[in-house]
C-alpha cells in the first residue's frame, strides 16, 4: 500500500509539474489584470506594456524568450516596463479592452501597447519592424523600441525646451 501511495504521489507531482505554464491566460479578466499593473506601474514610476497574442502564436513565444533570455532586453524591460501578457484567442478575444485600446489585433500578432502609468496609450507597435528574418526578433531593433517608447524617453524633463 505505501508503495501504491509513493506511486500516485510521484505519478501527481510529474504531471502538475511538468506542464508547461502558458504564458497567455484566457480566463483572466484582462481589464482587473491592466488595472492591477497600473497600479503597480504608477508605484514604480514605468509604463505597462501589453504583449497582445496567445500561446498560439509563435511569434508571441519567441518575442518572450528573446526577452527572458537576452540580458540587456530583460533588463530595459524590468526598468521600464510591468508587463502583461493579454490573450487574444478562440477561448478569450477580449474584444471589449481591444476596443478601448484602439483596435490593436489590426496589426496581427504580437501586438504591444503600451500605457503610460495613467492608463493612456501611448503608442501601439506592430512587431513586424522588430523581426530579423523569417526566425527571430532584431536584438537592436527591440532594444531600440524599449528604449524610445520608456517612461524617461517620454518625460519633458529629459528635453531641454528652448
Amino acid at each position: 500500500m505505501k508503495n501504491c501511495i509513493t506511486l500516485l504521489v510521484f505519478i501527481f507531482s510529474t504531471l502538475v509539474f511538468s506542464q508547461d505554464r502558458k504564458l497567455y491566460n484566457p480566463e483572466d479578466n484582462a481589464q482587473q489584470k491592466i488595472d492591477s499593473s497600473l497600479v503597480v506601474a504608477k508605484q514604480e514610476h514605468k509604463f505597462v506594456l501589453l504583449q497582445i497574442g496567445g500561446n498560439w502564436c509563435i511569434w508571441c513565444l519567441r518575442f518572450n524568450k528573446l526577452t527572458e533570455e537576452t540580458p540587456e532586453l530583460k533588463k530595459s524591460l524590468d526598468d521600464n516596463f510591468i508587463v502583461y501578457h493579454l490573450n487574444y484567442s478562440k477561448e478569450n478575444k477580449n474584444e471589449p479592452v481591444l476596443a478601448q485600446l484602439g483596435f490593436p489585433q489590426r496589426f496581427g500578432f504580437p501586438v504591444f501597447v503600451i500605457l503610460n502609468e495613467n492608463g493612456e496609450r501611448v503608442h501601439t507597435q506592430q512587431t513586424d519592424f522588430l523581426e530579423d528574418g523569417k526566425t527571430g526578433y532584431d536584438i537592436k531593433r527591440v532594444q531600440n523600441f524599449l528604449e524610445q517608447w520608456s517612461p524617461t524617453a517620454l518625460a519633458p524633463e529629459t528635453y531641454e525646451i528652448k
